[in-house]
């Protein structure tokens, strides 16, 4: 089912939180999200072909994918892109990507199916034009990824976030926003000290949100953080955390007996 997290009657976002089957534990949830604007459509991080049939299912009640413009995919794992052959086939959309990824994309399509529709997203972001609004790709390198954005939404002041606030939490939560941000670090903990490269790393990053007009963080991946207070939470709990490389000790590169 879709969540609407704002609609102002031209211009529309959408997340969609219950598409991967996770009650067996072989998949981690995932979100993903739809932005509309005057009649053009942007994905974002639609995930493999656990979640396309379904999809493409609840877009076809608010939005035709004829009129999907752009894939914006956050990196090049699986669980962001690895439907993308079936959305080249059955629209006319572009995938903009990170310019270290680029090359990639291909090899999740059919020969020739990605030819001319990739583009590289430059290390420092860019402006991308959908219908009326100007959304942002915002650098977030090594948060995992070496080639990472995010995506932000000037309209919805919605700041899309990848794998950065994700929690593991199952599907029947993931649709209801955080409200106790203590309780919600046990979800998030391992997760973060483990895929993002380092405090350093964060560090920038939470100083260059903390200069954006961000009313939502959300992340694809668990529970969204909602309000300015909300926010400044996260952000102020993931700049002083130790992780990545922090964590790592020569311990952790030994031969297996």
């Amino acid at each position: 089912m879709a969540i609407e997290l704002f609609n102002n009657g031209e211009h529309l976002c959408l997340m969609f939180d219950d598409l991967v089957d996770d009650s067996t534990g072989e998949a981690v949830q995932s979100n993903q999200f739809l932005i509309v604007d005057n009649g053009q459509g942007a994905l974002l991080d639609p995930g493999g072909n656990m979640t396309y049939n379904g999809l493409l299912m609840s877009m076809h009640t608010v939005f035709s994918p004829k009129q999907l413009k752009y894939i914006l995919a956050s990196h090049a794992d699986p669980d962001i892109i690895a439907s993308v052959n079936k959305w080249m086939i059955h629209t006319e959309c572009n995938v903009m990507i990170s310019k270290l990824w680029a090359r990639f994309v291909p090899h999740f399509c059919s020969v020739g199916n990605a030819s001319g529709r990739v583009i590289g997203i430059p290390d420092e972001g860019s402006t991308i034009l959908l219908g009326k609004a100007n959304l942002k790709a915002i650098p977030a390198h090594f948060m995992h990824s070496e080639g990472n954005f995010q995506f932000y939404d000037p309209i919805s002041k919605i700041l899309f976030t990848g794998d950065m606030g994700a929690s593991i939490v199952g599907h029947d939560e993931a649709d209801t926003p955080v409200e106790n941000f203590k309780a919600h670090i046990q979800y998030m903990d391992g997760f973060h000290r483990r895929y993002m490269v380092s405090n350093r790393i964060c560090r920038y990053w939470v100083n260059m949100v903390r200069g954006m007009d961000v009313e939502m963080i959300v992340p694809q991946h668990g529970r969204i953080f909602k309000g300015k207070k909300m926010v400044a939470e996260f952000l102020n709990w993931i700049e002083d955390l130790p992780c990545g490389v922090d964590n790592m000790t020569q311990d952790s590169y030994r031969v297996p007996k």
